[in-house]
């Protein structure tokens, strides 16, 4: 059974999504993009401010589902700019401790709203 998790203080889903399934054990947090969830637009920014916004974002999901980012087991990182993963690594290491979770970064030629970049993750509960 997959139970849809929602948080009002995270960004609204822009298309036919859930911000997050749960399935057993497992918490799938669908790609981040870094939108104000007041005004659901991209904050202004370099890519240190944006990537902060999505880990904003999902924290917010998962206290949704009373979790913490040290339930995070994978991330998928997708950069419209792979000069910017060195940035991107410097915002993941004030949110994270060791064990870090797995994770993937690829280089995508775009990603929705123009955003530089989109963050999903998968927890364990």
């Amino acid at each position: 059974m997959k139970t849809s998790i929602q948080n009002p203080l995270a960004p609204a889903a822009i298309g036919p999504y859930s911000q997050a399934i749960q399935v057993d054990n497992l918490l799938f947090i669908s790609g981040q993009i870094p939108l104000d969830p007041q005004t659901n637009q991209l904050v202004a920014g370099d890519i240190k401010i944006q990537t902060h916004q999505i880990f904003k974002n999902i924290g917010q999901i998962l206290k949704s589902a009373n979790l913490d980012y040290q339930n995070i087991v994978k991330f998928t990182v997708f950069l419209t700019d792979l000069s910017h993963f060195t940035k991107v690594n410097e915002v993941f290491q004030e949110f994270l401790t060791e064990p870090f979770p797995a994770r993937s970064t690829v280089q995508v030629t775009a990603l929705p709203k123009n955003a530089q970049i989109e963050i999903e993750a998968t927890a364990s509960i």
